[in-house]
This record gives C-alpha cells, structure tokens and sequence, in this order.
C-alpha cells in the first residue's frame, strides 16, 4: 500500500522485505534438498566439487608464486573454484533429472516448459489413447512440431498437424521432431539446446499473429490428449530454476 505521495508505506516495504527473506529461505532450502537428493544418487559429486575449489585455489596461488601476489589471488581462485563447484552440481542435477524422465509419457512437455526465452508452448495439441502425443512451439525459428512416444504411430500425429498448420501460417517454417534417440531423432536431453540452435526466420510481431491464428485452431481440434504421468525428475522444475538464477 502507497501513501498519499504514491510512495510504499513502511508496512508496504516491511511486507516486501519479509517475502523477500522467505522466497530466499526456500531457494536455499530447495538448492540444499537437491544437494542431499544428488549426492546419494551421484559419488562423484562431491569429490569434483572440492576438486573444482582446491584446484583452481591452488592455481590461482601458484601463479601468485610468480608475481609475489600470492594472498591476493588466494581468494578469487577460491571465490572462481565455489563457482565453478556450483556449475558442476547444476549440470550433473540437470543430467540425473533427464534421466529419470526421459522415456516417460509427459517427459517431453515438461522439457519445453522448463525451456528459457520467448517460446510459446502449446503442449498435447494432439495425441492417442497410448500417450503419444504432438506439442506445438512457436519461436524465432517459426512452428516446431515434437512428437513424444511411438515414431510409428507418432509420424501421422505429426503428418495431420503440419498440414493444418501449413494452412494457416503461410510461408512461415515449420519443424518436426521426434524425441527419442535412435537415428533422425532428438534425445530428450537435448531437446532444448536443439531448438536453440534452430535459425531465427521471424520476429516477435510474426510470432503473435502466428499464435493467434494457432489458438483458433486448436479451439477446433480433435480429441482431447490424455494426460500423461509427470515424469519423475519434475519435482525438481524449482531446483532447475533457481540453479541457473545463480
């Protein structure tokens, strides 16, 4: 609540200092969760985190050595050696959650929700009574098309989509993948860096005409997807995102 110079009483900013404290609580609580989860899971945890912090304090030091500035890089190799720990727990956290979740129905939705950046994610636009199922993305590349579940059956899924949505975005690229990891396919741990990759073909303006006319497509599709299990790194959506704020 403001005052009446539009400016937050002390109750207001008080308010907002304390959810501040506590979202921060819970981020250190969570990163701390999946440290426990991960290190019973992973035995090279630990020892490449301390190697991380012990190797590059030792460098940082022995180069010190040389110019006589050996306590003064001391603390920024530790400070680097912490950092670059906290880039090793993030990767192999990341790497164990993908594991866990790659072959389950869902796991390919929960990936391209956990996806950074502009997408526009539109998941089981399509899909059977055995879980399959074709999500749409919209982006700078233009229409992605995934296809989770059997190449067999998901290959018509992805055959009938393309063509509706041929109909409505003209000229505008269109991609379709299947996750999996046999050969032509994109595995499930790679799905966002490949998507990454794709060229940038149109703008934002593009992109919200696109999905407009997409929405009204999909207010007429056909019937409704199952919805499949969550896959069982999802717990961890919180953990992800709080590893790459830092």
């Amino acid at each position: 609540m403001a005052n009446g110079k539009g400016k937050p009483t002390k109750e207001a900013k008080a308010a907002a200092k304390a959810a501040r404290k506590q979202a921060s609580k819970e981020r250190r609580s969570q990163l701390w969760q999946a440290f426990q989860m991960q290190r019973k899971e992973d035995k090279l945890l630990l020892p490449l985190m301390i190697g991380a912090v012990v190797g590059l304090a030792v460098v940082f030091f022995l180069v010190g050595l040389i110019f006589g500035i050996q306590w003064f890089l001391l603390p920024i190799g530790i400070l680097l050696g912490v950092l670059a720990a906290f880039i090793i727990f993030g990767r192999r956290v990341q790497k164990t959650v993908y594991g866990k979740a790659e072959g389950q129905a869902g796991a390919g939705a929960w990936a391209l929700d956990n996806m950074q950046g502009g997408w526009r994610v539109s998941n089981a636009i399509a899909g059977t009574t055995q879980l399959d199922a074709v999500h749409r993305v919209i982006g700078r590349p233009g229409v992605i098309l995934v296809a989770e579940g059997s190449p067999q059956r998901v290959k018509s899924l992805l055959a009938q989509e393309k063509k509706k949505t041929a109909r409505l975005v003209g000229d505008t690229p269109i991609y379709d993948i299947i996750i999996g990891n046999d050969e032509g396919q994109v595995p499930l741990s790679q799905l966002q860096k490949y998507l990454a990759k794709l060229p940038k073909n149109i703008d934002t303006k593009r992109m919200d005409t696109i999905e407009a006319r997409l929405a009204a497509l999909g207010t007429r599709g056909g019937p409704a997807m199952p919805k499949g299990p969550l896959p069982g790194g999802a717990k961890m959506k919180g953990v992800q995102r709080t590893m790459r704020r830092r």
